[in-house]
């Protein structure tokens, strides 16, 4: 049995109270992964100057795949 398909049973077992408190402690973790990714975000936005900017556009542009919608 998954860490997951265990965790939901426990879950199945709370009281409708401790269950919210569950659910609240779930939501904070999420809230603050989150927080996390966009600080991280954050402290990288503008790391680039002009120049290595244009030249990492230049890179992506040249050597990523294209996705050409009318194909799938």
């Amino acid at each position: 049995m998954s860490t997951l398909e265990m965790t939901v049973e426990e879950l199945k077992s709370l009281p409708p109270a401790k269950l919210e408190e569950a659910a609240g402690y779930i939501h904070r973790l999420k809230l603050a992964s989150a927080e996390a990714r966009r600080g991280a975000l954050e402290r990288s936005f503008g790391c680039l100057t002009a120049a290595e900017a244009e030249e990492l556009d230049q890179a992506i542009a040249a050597n990523c795949e294209r996705i050409d919608v009318s194909q799938w």
